[in-house]
């Protein structure tokens, strides 16, 4: 027997599977296996993705692998993980690591594996009812007779039993030789805490009319075994995870996993929250900030079947369940899905085909969906809060002339929530003090050395830094060039905002989300608890507090810089001004109180504004289809970026150059090769290929990458494929 590895090699030029010879000393080796392979001078780990009786190689030239490593990776997902390095121009090597358990890497050495514990549990020789010392062959000391009682409530870890009872190791070993307890080594799970921010009662409510004819229309597909793609379009509170959770039991029932990814790993320990509620040890989370042991024994745990939903961002949708009946993409429109780093795959999209593979149900919720899905999938509507009440009125206010970061009427606004005690939601998407320093003597602006943007002021930590590299350097007092210390900060991020709403606001708390106050393992949920369980208060941060948040006590929104985002040059733009607002504005007036919005831009007439203040999600994606359609813009057309990047800039330019000629047979839908901003030390181009048929244009990208990237790699020159860029 022959068995086809793929050696997880980060060499893009490397071309696999390579056959090696299988006696049947290592066991049972099959589709998904992994294996210590040797692999020219090296010992490599690699994964088996097909089998065969003979070899094209000659028997005497194939080896052996040299070990069988546990545990093994379901098939349909090794097929998948080829598929997407394929789809998204990648190596097999780097979509088979998307697949593989936690902690798994190319080194065979650095493996998380399952931890193992003595566990104690009481023996056939105790009796559960009145521990007398009479029922026992002997006296029972008293620390003894407190690690018997704390046993009846289950099986405890022997040293957390000697920390609850006093007892030691020695009387644990004692009344084992007795009979009266068990010790043995068992494999003890390490489950990550789970928020309760949201969370809501484990019964299940009555359902809407809305909301049940939605999951009638999932589970009717559930029922049919075959499939289809369906968007959930429902309003901010119209009791869409309520619907998630229904159809989540409906699969249950069938004897069906499934799998709800979440845009945020910030949203995932809330979303994980109400899931554990309804369902309990049947949800696994799996994102990246769990520790290394709680991803792997999370990921087992799925493996095994001991739980059948997994919950958690883009990388969930690699989760090991069998018999896979649902998958659920909530705020589909969330740009997060894509991954940022090779293999860039969009998660949506790997979605469908996992859905296609298991004949399961996709499902994607949005209260303002993507104009592609808007296309291309059946659409299930709700179009009221499931409480009845109204969507809030959104008043926007230009900022032409105003000097203060807040508009007058946003200061009327809050002042009103501070007088009512209330709580309020502000949200400014950039992070930091002030967005850029200059000497007002010589006009220096403060830049990255390594990267062409200017550096970000970081007042409480007394820095300037660099958002694309993490470049940081003391806050200056003085010029560097000319000694001045006349120093100007301009524009203001949301620490800045944060000082000036604690004094708009006093009493009331302010809590700030983002990045810079949310750094460290836990500390997103941290925040969001401390404002769900405050009376009252302000949450300001960027965009992290926009994304499905459920608060019923806030009573106001307000949207600062609105339609920054529409001086990018990007053709998503407005969908992303329009989305950002709508969501800002669905997380006020859910409570009893109702809510108001209020939305600050310097163009207050924007197309995307005035739609998303009329809560006009119909109107907004009529129009940006038809603009698509004309420009042959997704989903009418697809995109894939290259980039390709060196140290000096000749190298990646003769690299840009030699792509573009090979990229001929896409016949003028290539642009570039045009000059990127120098990110990390590195000169960079990129070239846009805009193309109508998929398949033949990333064929072409990649037979074109694989063809230049042996030979000008060799002048430090890297190379980035990223289809359909975000």
């Amino acid at each position: 027997m022959i068995a086809k590895v793929e050696p997880l090699t980060s060499a893009r030029a490397l071309r696999g599977p390579f056959d090696y010879r299988l006696s049947g000393r290592l066991g049972e080796v099959d589709v998904g296996s992994m294996l210590v392979v040797p692999f020219g001078r090296q010992r490599m780990l690699g994964v088996v993705v097909g089998l065969a009786d003979e070899s094209e190689v000659p028997a005497e030239r194939l080896v052996e692998p040299l070990t069988l490593l546990d545990p093994e990776v379901p098939a349909e997902l090794v097929k998948l993980g080829l598929w997407v390095a394929e789809e998204y121009c990648s190596t097999p090597a780097r979509g088979l690591g998307l697949v593989l358990p936690p902690g798994t890497g190319r080194n065979v050495k650095q493996r998380v594996k399952a931890r193992r514990a003595l566990v104690a549990e009481l023996g056939v020789g105790s009796r559960v009812s009145g521990l007398g010392s009479a029922e026992f062959p002997g006296p029972v000391g008293e620390r003894q007779r407190a690690a018997l009682d704390t046993l009846r409530a289950g099986p405890l870890p022997a040293a957390e039993l000697c920390r609850l009872s006093g007892a030691s190791h020695a009387s644990l070993h004692g009344l084992a030789e007795r009979g009266l307890i068990v010790l043995e080594q068992r494999e003890i799970g390490r489950r990550p805490e789970v928020s309760r921010v949201g969370a809501r009662a484990a019964e299940a409510p009555v359902l809407s009319d809305a909301q049940g004819a939605a999951l009638a229309g999932i589970v009717s597909r559930l029922d049919a075994e075959a499939g289809g793609k369906l968007l959930l379009h429902g309003v901010t509170g119209s009791g869409k995870t309520e619907v998630y959770l229904q159809a989540v039991a409906a699969a249950l029932e069938r004897g069906r996993s499934a799998i709800v990814l979440v845009p945020e790993i910030a949203l995932t320990p809330q979303t994980a929250g109400r899931f554990q509620e309804r369902f309990g040890d049947a949800v696994a989370v799996l994102h990246s900030k769990l520790g290394a042991g709680e991803r792997y024994d999370e990921w087992a745990r799925l493996r095994r079947g001991e739980a059948r939903v997994c919950v958690g961002p883009r990388s969930a949708i690699f989760a090991p369940l069998t018999d896979l009946g649902l998958i659920v993409i909530d705020e589909e429109h969330d740009p997060s899905y894509k991954q940022e780093s090779d293999p860039r795959y969009d998660a949506r999209h790997v979605a469908e085909r996992r859905a296609e593979q298991a004949g399961a149900v996709l499902v994607a919720g949005s209260a303002t969906p993507r104009p592609e899905s808007r296309l291309r999938l059946e659409r299930l509507v709700l179009p009221e809060r499931v409480d009845g009440r109204g969507l809030p009125p959104v008043e926007i206010v230009g900022m032409a002339g105003v000097r203060s970061a807040l508009h007058e009427r946003t200061r009327d606004a809050l002042d009103t929530v501070r007088r009512r005690g209330e709580k309020a939601i502000v949200l400014l998407n950039r992070r930091g003090w002030s967005n850029f320093l200059t000497c007002r003597v010589c006009a220096r602006v403060w830049t990255c050395p390594d990267c062409d943007v200017s550096l970000v002021l970081h007042r409480a930590a007394g820095i300037v830094a660099c958002h694309h590299c993490g470049h940081e350097e003391s806050a200056p007092s003085t010029c560097p060039d000319c000694g001045s210390v006349s120093v100007a900060r301009h524009g203001a991020g949301t620490e800045r905002l944060e000082q000036e709403l604690e004094e708009l606001v006093r009493p009331l708390p302010v809590f700030r989300l983002d990045s810079d106050a949310a750094a460290g393992r836990g500390a997103i949920t941290r925040v969001l608890e401390r404002f769900d369980s405050a009376p009252n208060g302000v949450l300001v941060g960027t965009q992290m507090v926009a994304k499905g948040h459920d608060f019923p006590e806030v009573t106001l929104g307000v949207v600062l810089d609105a339609d920054a985002t529409l001086r990018f040059p990007d053709f998503r733009a407005e969908e992303r001004t329009f989305a950002l607002v709508a969501q800002l504005a669905g997380r006020s007036g859910r409570g009893p109180r109702g809510g108001r919005v209020i939305v600050q831009a310097l163009e207050p007439e924007a197309r995307s504004l005035r739609h998303a203040a009329a809560h006009d999600s119909d109107g907004f994606v009529a129009g940006e289809l038809e603009r698509r359609r004309l420009l042959r813009y997704p989903p009418f057309g697809h995109l894939i970026r290259i980039v390709c990047s060196s140290e000096a800039p000749e190298p990646q330019s003769r690299a840009a150059e030699a792509l573009v000629e090979l990229l001929a047979p896409l016949e003028g839908s290539v642009l570039g090769p045009a000059p990127l901003f120098r990110l990390k030390g590195r000169a960079r181009s990129q070239i846009v290929v805009k193309a109508e048929e998929r398949g033949h244009a990333v064929e072409v990208v990649r037979a074109a990458v694989e063809t230049v990237a042996p030979d000008h790699g060799k002048s430090g020159v890297s190379f980035s494929v990223d289809v359909d860029p975000q």
